[in-house]
């Protein structure tokens, strides 16, 4: 590249001529890059001269060969070139931009004035034609204007380029759009989808477009459909979040994770307009919407509804959807002069199969119960799930009190019927209790309340029945109320004790041990039974606070008869199943042996088979904790349960027992009892401790003890008996 840099005056008559030029034309010029050809060295530094201190970048070139070269390796925005180049022609300069495309604008500067030139010269692609000799303001305009519209032209290109960029930016956005976006005429005609709208819907855009919305839109919604899709409105009162059903084509995807021919659409629409002749009005052109697949969510919703008002497990109603409809058929009772009846329906038995077969047997038992109740009643009728093995009936518009009677009796035949679980064949009953408005009360609660009185009456009275309630029924029902607040307050107001009953070692007449058996003095009645009072505390969530105040009151009573006792000596314990059910069981425990320095060794915790059927891996990890601590474990009332001697090996078990209704049907020492036989050699051959409960008579004891039975405990040896006393004994023997 050659560049000069000339030295030449400028003509001071110019200087006022060209100054508005230059003010104007300068703050434009920055950054431009210019070519000078022409072979008169003359002309070149006058041309130089004339350009230089206006901002451009200037190389010069004193031929054609020379220009060529520049063009081939820089960029340029403009080139001044004479055409009456010794070397190469300008027209064949010009000809070289051409074929190869470059992006240069010609200003031809010549000594040629013929009209010709200047035609061949435009024609060969020069953008303007400036003769020899010419003015400082024409070359400079000249620039000026080339260069003005070559900044122009790529202004244009520019947004011309970013107009495509952007359409097909917003297409790939309308089309990769997650929801329907589509366009309809003033005739309501679709005129675009997106790709969107052809993946949900199942039809191709060929099929869409110049169809009337009717064509997907389902017949019951006409209506709404019709009020969005002509929307007129282009403000924010445009119709917003209006949902539609929509048909699915044949196409429709098949990868959906639902099954449908109906797609709900959550639909926005705002009308489209164009300026009118008058300034004031705008011409309707079409609807513009964007539509959202909510049918998932609707599904959600749907399931979400259902699943608030209905039991997961029978899909039976629940407690809420029960009331609302007991509700309506009281209202329309009421209206109609009618009686209703409320049936509340608690199985018998439930509880024994849940825990002995499982709680997945047992769910499968209360479906198969939902399933035969559906068979007894009316299609009018209502049978809901309050929970558990609890089921409630709304019997509407009864004929006579009779009719829920024939009910309650047709449901009591069905659920005698056998059921099959698994294999296992079981066999369960029901307690009915029943209430009928508006005679037994005039509220939703109250003729549940008063039901569920009648129920546990029957339940009172031996299960597997039905009753109609009574007012009568209410003391009872008061007497349980009375108790359960009694039975609450007696550890406050420590009405428990611990008496001991020893066990007898036949062979010595020694007590090496004791069963520690829980009593409450109540105020008002005396001493309550165990019996009466220990299965209301389990039914009433009171017996793991009992058990607490037992294992505390024990420890501290073994402490007072610590180096009293014989080696060896144990003490009996009657865990709760929902005792030994906690996870912190076992460091309650252990806290209490450490406060009151008293040896696991000591403690022989007695657990019913029941416990071991619940949960069968949950008892051995419960149990083998215990062993791990030096507690041993005993099974009690041996041969009541479901006896299986794999839990004998499965289990950490040290002692079994000899239940009472066994020993209290021996009568003859030289008699044969096969049960009784049948414990003891299980004892024998699995080398456990064995310990005979309930001995009562001298026939017993001598039976027991002739066929291998040398421990027992009953009342022929002692009763049971307070701490003083049992303390007391122990003294005597030591």
């Amino acid at each position: 590249m050659t560049t000069f840099r000339f030295d030449v005056p400028v003509n001071n008559d110019h200087v006022a001529i060209l100054s508005d030029v230059n003010r104007s034309f300068k703050a434009d010029s920055e950054e431009y890059r210019l070519l000078l050809v022409d072979d008169e060295v003359n002309a070149l530094t006058s041309l130089y001269e004339l350009l230089r201190d206006r901002g451009f970048q200037l190389t010069v070139s004193l031929n054609g060969g020379e220009a060529i070269s520049h063009l081939a390796t820089q960029s340029f925005d403009l080139m001044l070139l004479d055409l009456g180049l010794e070397d190469i022609d300008g027209h064949d300069v010009m000809a070289y931009i051409g074929e190869r495309n470059i992006d240069t604008d010609v200003i031809v500067i010549s000594g040629k004035t013929d009209i010709d030139s200047a035609i061949g010269a435009l024609r060969g692609g020069a953008h303007d034609y400036v003769r020899k000799p010419y003015s400082h303001e024409e070359v400079l305009n000249t620039v000026s204007n080339a260069l003005k519209q070559r900044a122009l032209a790529r202004a244009n290109r520019t947004m011309a380029d970013q107009l495509q960029n952007s359409e097909k930016m917003y297409r790939y956005l309308v089309d990769s759009s997650p929801d329907i976006i589509y366009t309809l005429n003033s005739e309501s005609h679709f005129t675009f989808v997106n790709d969107r709208t052809c993946q949900l819907l199942g039809y191709t855009r060929e099929e869409l477009i110049g169809q009337h919305y009717s064509k997907v839109v389902v017949e019951a919604d006409l209506e709404r459909a019709h009020r969005v899709f002509n929307e007129r409105r282009a403000d924010e009162r445009a119709s917003r979040n209006v949902e539609l059903r929509v048909k699915c084509g044949v196409h429709r995807n098949k990868a959906r994770r639902f099954n449908t021919d109906v797609v709900t659409i959550s639909l926005n629409a705002t009308g489209m307009h164009a300026p009118g002749r008058q300034s004031r009005q705008a011409r309707f052109m079409g609807t513009y919407g964007v539509a959202r697949d909510v049918t998932e969510r609707k599904q959600a919703e749907e399931l979400i509804y259902h699943q608030a008002y209905h039991d997961p497990l029978t899909d039976l109603p629940n407690r809420t959807l029960f009331k609302d409809r007991l509700g309506l058929a009281m209202i329309q009772a009421k209206r109609c002069d009618r009686e209703l009846a409320v049936m509340f329906i608690d199985l018998d038995r439930f509880k024994l199969v849940n825990d002995n077969l499982g709680h997945v047997m047992g769910d499968e038992l209360l479906q198969q119960v939902a399933a035969r109740l559906k068979e007894c009643l009316r299609e009018s009728d209502t049978l809901a799930r309050l929970g558990g093995d609890e089921f409630t009936v709304v019997l509407p518009e009864l004929r006579t009190l009779d009719d829920a009677h024939v009910t309650a009796e047709k449901v009591l035949e069905r659920l005698h019927r056998p059921f099959n679980l698994d294999g296992h064949e079981v066999h369960i009953s029901a307690s009915i209790g029943i209430a009928v408005y508006p005679r037994d009360g005039q509220s939703i609660d109250e003729l549940l309340r008063n039901a569920d009185i009648a129920m546990y009456q029957v339940k009172d009275q031996g299960k597997n029945g039905s009753m109609f309630y009574d007012p009568a029924m209410q003391d009872l029902s008061h007497q349980k109320v009375a108790l359960e607040q009694s039975l609450r307050k007696a550890l406050e107001r420590e009405e428990f004790e611990i008496h001991y009953q020893p066990q007898v070692d036949t062979m010595s007449g020694a007590v090496i041990g004791a069963e520690a058996l829980l009593r409450w003095n109540h105020p008002s009645r005396g001493v309550v039974p165990p019996a009466e009072f220990i299965p209301f505390a389990e039914e009433h969530g009171l017996m793991l606070p009992i058990t607490d105040w037992m294992i505390g009151a024990l420890c501290r009573d073994m402490s007072q008869w610590s180096g009293i006792g014989p080696a060896g000596f144990k003490l009996s314990v009657n865990l709760s199943p929902q005792y030994l059910g906690r996870a912190d069981f076992l460091d309650r425990l252990q806290n209490n042996l450490l406060c009151h320095a008293v040896q696991p060794g000591q403690i022989e915790v007695d657990i019913t088979e029941n416990v071991c059927l619940r949960d069968p891996q949950h008892a051995i990890e419960q149990l083998n904790k215990l062993a791990a601590l030096g507690i041993s474990v005993a099974i009690d009332d041996f041969g009541t349960g479901y006896s299986s001697l794999a839990y004998l090996h499965r289990f950490p078990v040290r002692t079994i027992k000899i239940d009472h209704s066994f020993v209290r049907e021996i009568h003859d020492a030289a008699g044969h009892y096969p049960v009784v036989l049948a414990i003891i050699s299980i004892a024998r051959g699995l080398r456990l401790n064995l310990i005979a409960e309930g001995v009562e008579t001298d026939i017993q004891a001598r039976y027991l003890h002739a066929n291998g039975c040398l421990v027992m405990q009953g009342h022929l040896f002692y009763r049971p008996m307070p701490i003083a006393r049992f303390i007391e004994t122990l003294r005597t023997q030591a």
